[in-house]
């Protein structure tokens, strides 16, 4: 037995032996760094700093392509499929999705939070001393749950804090070159075009059990990386139009902005939770419906409500 499985027993048994009292806890911690947190780079892009908005999207959606890509090229397995002793809390069993490593929760965690600590170190210590707890906690809460190894989570917040080098990095290299920005685009959809066609055409493990049942199915594994195509795709084309017609402008000391980013916020969360898996999603599947509905849900981000806040 590995010392990474070793390590997640321990941890199992501390949580059974705490009658589970701090479960919720750390999969709310978890569950808010997936679900809700995203959306912080709309917040801010509509309403707070346009710049800063758009670093975050772009850390968060160039971050979730890399960490498909490496996800589906790893193929781990779950804690719980390499050892039968691991019995992770809540749903995770069924819920989970993608392989295991790296952790894309820790991954996305570590890019927002990340994000808000370089932009906020200056300004506001303990915010950025927050987000830094914030960070490990949602790490470790992976590790306490049973659904990641160490391993998964030491490489994510790795990866995490490389995404947003890289991308402030060449965010400063290219501020105020447009023309590059734009030959930047265009690469990029064709990064898209090569993740698609890797991710479909590459080989993967088919493991059964002693009951013949497929014990990872590939195909349900492809899922978030076909969401993380479809917003980085979003990401592209709703930037090209809002940079080249729409010119959107923060309109700082209207009343009516704070009330006009909730319901902006409002209808991305309705969209992404209800009406697009009732509606693309059921159309087109799993794997170009989720890519569709993520597109539509960025490029509405930044080429669509800022619209309607500029008319207001």
């Amino acid at each position: 037995m590995g010392f990474d499985i070793q390590y997640l027993l321990f941890l199992q048994n501390l949580r059974e032996s705490t009658g589970g009292v701090f479960d919720e806890f750390f999969n709310a911690l978890s569950k808010f760094a997936v679900d809700i947190l995203p959306f912080l780079s709309y917040i801010i892009f509509w309403s707070v700093s346009k710049q800063w908005g758009y670093r975050y999207m772009t850390t968060a959606w160039c971050g979730e392509v890399v960490n498909g890509v490496v996800k589906l090229t790893a193929c781990a397995y779950r804690p719980w499929i390499r050892s039968d002793r691991i019995n992770p809390a809540g749903d995770s069993k069924t819920a989970a999705t993608g392989y295991s490593f790296p952790s894309g929760h820790t991954v996305k965690a570590t890019m927002l939070y990340g994000t808000t600590l370089v932009w906020q170190r200056k300004q506001r210590k303990w915010l950025a001393i927050t987000c830094g707890v914030l960070i490990f906690l949602t790490a470790f809460s992976r590790n306490f749950l049973g659904v990641h190894t160490p391993q998964d989570v030491l490489v994510g917040l790795t990866e995490g804090a490389l995404v947003i080098a890289v991308v402030g990095l060449v965010g400063k290299k290219l501020e105020g070159n447009s023309k590059a920005v734009d030959i930047l685009t265009v690469v990029g959809v064709f990064v898209v075009i090569g993740v698609l066609a890797y991710i479909m055409l590459k080989s993967y493990p088919m493991d059964y059990d002693a009951n013949g049942q497929l014990l990872v199915d590939p195909q349900k594994m492809m899922n978030d990386c076909f969401k993380a195509c479809g917003g980085f795709l979003g990401l592209l084309i709703g930037s090209f139009i809002e940079r080249h017609c729409i010119h959107y402008e923060i309109p700082t000391g209207s009343s009516a902005l704070p009330v006009l980013t909730c319901v902006g916020f409002a209808l991305m969360l309705a969209w992404k939770e209800f009406f697009a898996p009732a509606t693309v999603v059921a159309a087109f599947g799993g794997h170009w419906g989720n890519m569709l509905a993520y597109g539509l849900l960025v490029l509405f981000a930044i080429a669509g409500w800022p619209l309607v806040i500029r008319k207001v």
